[in-house]
């Protein structure tokens, strides 16, 4: 039954989930691979799990928890398309929608979808 409320285990959920299917798919995964490696559970993926986390608790319920900036960590992952960002939104759209209900879902959406385009323009890639 999809979550009705944001908690931070529910993302930590959904957010292990999305990126179980990240690493399986031929478009985005080779430069998660590349930069933190295909296994979650060792090398740099914990922390980068734990900051998702703090990110999208700070994004969704305005707590405290993270303080960063999310784009300088991906600005050196290779070259991007406006393919990649298609595809990282998509399995992240079909990964909200299995954990959240429609109204949340929506909301995490529209956020991811700002934060897509402003990494496109920061890495110059045009819409297609």
């Amino acid at each position: 039954m999809p979550a009705d409320t944001v908690t931070r285990e529910n993302i930590n959920e959904m957010v292990l989930k999305f990126y179980t299917k990240i690493l399986q798919d031929d478009i985005v995964g080779p430069y998660f691979i590349n930069s933190l490696g295909d296994d979650m559970t060792k090398g740099k993926w914990p922390t980068h799990l734990t900051t998702l986390n703090s990110f999208w608790v700070t994004m969704m319920t305005g707590k405290t928890g993270y303080n960063g900036h999310p784009f300088p960590p991906h600005a050196f992952l290779g070259e991007m398309y406006y393919e990649t960002f298609e595809r990282w939104l998509k399995l992240f759209h079909e990964t909200l929608y299995e954990y959240f209900t429609p109204e949340i879902a929506d909301k995490f959406y529209k956020k991811s979808e700002i934060i897509a385009e402003q990494f496109m323009e920061n890495l110059d890639i045009e819409k297609e």
